[in-house]
């Protein structure tokens, strides 16, 4: 089952200097029916205004994934971790037993990224950060795990839960077929331009929230950047 959510009904915030929307409940957004799907539980397509940003605030219990789409987002926490992340790459922070950090936008334009929030296999653990940079022609044709917590991606940034966080770019016209194990739960986002999955129409920044599929066929209609989320 693919249930399309269009950008056009995702939930909205607009703060003057972040403008948020929101494909699942998040904030001051509540719907009964977009509570997560599996263990995601967040998914945000934020726009941060220049010179500003997120100060210092404070989580626990949950894997942060920031995927960044354009600008560069830099990070300071309570635990002394500091960093800029740019488009293309990604940062994640898994925030155990509790830690403070805040997000800024110190670039000359907007910055637009993805903020994805799993919920770990258990709670507690000690905090922890990092980033690293994804280059999309690395990713070309194919999606990438870029964030998991499965040991056989190795290559990806860890988090502490059974989900992996994936990114491809695509040609229009390119084909990608991913396996999706019994049980689990997918949702991807084009960043930009447009697919079908298994025939199903997916513009940029929509959602499309699957289950019960064991094979995804994902084929670009346009150039395409994908994110994905395969939770238990």
């Amino acid at each position: 089952m693919i249930t399309l959510r269009p950008f056009a009904s995702l939930g909205t915030a607009d703060h003057g200097w972040l403008k948020a929307h929101f494909h699942f409940s998040f904030a001051n957004y509540f719907d009964p029916d977009r509570m997560g799907h599996g263990a995601l539980r967040v998914w945000n397509d934020d726009e941060i205004a220049p010179q500003s940003g997120f100060p210092p605030h404070p989580h626990a219990d949950m894997e942060i994934i920031t995927f960044v789409r354009d600008g560069a987002i830099t990070h300071q926490d309570s635990l002394g971790n500091s960093g800029k992340t740019k488009a293309g790459d990604v940062q994640v922070m898994s925030a155990g037993t509790g830690v403070r950090h805040a997000e800024y936008n110190l670039e000359q334009g907007p910055t637009r990224l993805f903020q994805i929030w799993i919920m770990p296999t258990k709670d507690g653990g000690q905090p922890c950060w990092g980033t690293r940079p994804f280059p999309r022609d690395e990713r070309s044709g194919k999606l990438v795990p870029v964030a998991s917590g499965w040991e056989a991606d190795a290559d990806a940034l860890p988090i502490r839960a059974d989900a992996r966080v994936l990114a491809g770019t695509l040609r229009a016209g390119d084909r990608t077929r991913y396996q999706l194990g019994a049980g689990r739960f997918a949702y991807l986002v084009p960043a930009s331009g447009r697919i079908a999955i298994n025939g199903v129409e997916v513009n940029a920044r929509d959602g499309a929230a699957i289950s019960d599929e064991t094979e995804l066929t994902i084929t670009a209609l346009d150039d395409s950047e994908l994110v994905m989320v395969d939770a238990a």
